[in-house]
């Protein structure tokens, strides 16, 4: 979670940060529209923040997209006309909340639709932070925009067969993002025209390998003063990398990566695939 933009710096702050820092917060104050009856930043998000360091730690708060990259993808929701949003992997709820939101400035309502599907799909493994980010989304006004399907997210895509979304967001186990991504295409949940969100593509275990082929062997070690973690390179570097070469190298879509956070990519499918 970055500096909290929805307060001014202080001196201190602009004392110790870096240009990068300070570039990043001037550019998240700047994307604050003052304009909107539905504000850039929902104004729970902080609370919602607070509330997870609270109970687990700020490490793991920092789980959550910070506001800037909420910031942004609601931009994106706003961009394509989004009307339908698939999140896979909702922590206590925070980008959700930001969808939701984005999901309003498009016009969309909230409540099931005919079929009994709510604009906002969140999967998560854990009952805990669903239950969390159930209360998190009362808070914010946007319980009637969202449903959490809890368990196995390979079992929870399979089952939303038949349904389709205009966002696709990833930020889940990293092992999995390749068979997230490929069963969401097996399953045409991603509409014509949408856009998968892909979060952490650039961490650090999986920077440190951008020279390596992909897929690694099976037997392949991390080089000695690459990755000291070898839990780190395992969960997070390896999959990471084969996962980006796996889309880089996919006729079926065009892909970007942001190096803004820990590596936000974009993914669209081309239309003759």
């Amino acid at each position: 979670m970055v500096s909290d933009v929805t307060n001014n710096p202080t001196s201190q702050y602009y004392k110790t940060a870096s240009d990068l820092e300070l570039r990043n917060f001037y550019a998240a104050k700047a994307s604050i529209n003052t304009n909107f009856s539905i504000p850039t930043i929902p104004p729970t998000i902080p609370k919602v923040y607070e509330g997870s360091v609270a109970r687990f730690g700020k490490d793991t708060a920092e789980l959550a997209v910070s506001h800037f990259q909420g910031v942004i993808q609601s931009f994106f929701v706003g961009l394509i006309g989004a009307k339908r949003i698939l999140e896979i992997g909702t922590f206590t709820g925070t980008s959700a909340i930001y969808f939701a939101s984005a999901l309003k400035r498009n016009g969309v309502k909230g409540n099931p639709d005919d079929n009994g599907n709510k604009p906002v799909i969140c999967l998560d493994i854990s009952e805990e932070f669903a239950e969390i980010a159930r209360d998190n989304f009362k808070e914010a006004g946007v319980e009637d925009y969202i449903d959490i399907i809890v368990g196995d997210a390979h079992e929870s895509l399979a089952s939303l067969e038949g349904q389709q979304f205009d966002v696709i967001f990833i930020d889940a186990d990293k092992i999995s993002y390749t068979a997230y991504f490929d069963a969401a295409i097996e399953k045409r949940l991603l509409a014509k025209g949408g856009l998968f969100i892909i979060d952490n593509t650039a961490l650090r275990p999986a920077i440190q390998l951008i020279d390596c082929p992909a897929p690694l062997p099976k037997d392949k070690m991390p080089e000695e003063g690459m990755c000291d973690d070898f839990g780190a390179y395992h969960y997070f570097g390896r999959p990471i990398h084969e996962f980006n070469e796996y889309i880089r190298q996919d006729k079926r879509c065009e892909v970007v990566m942001l190096p803004i956070f820990t590596g936000v990519t974009l993914i669209r499918m081309l239309e003759n695939n």
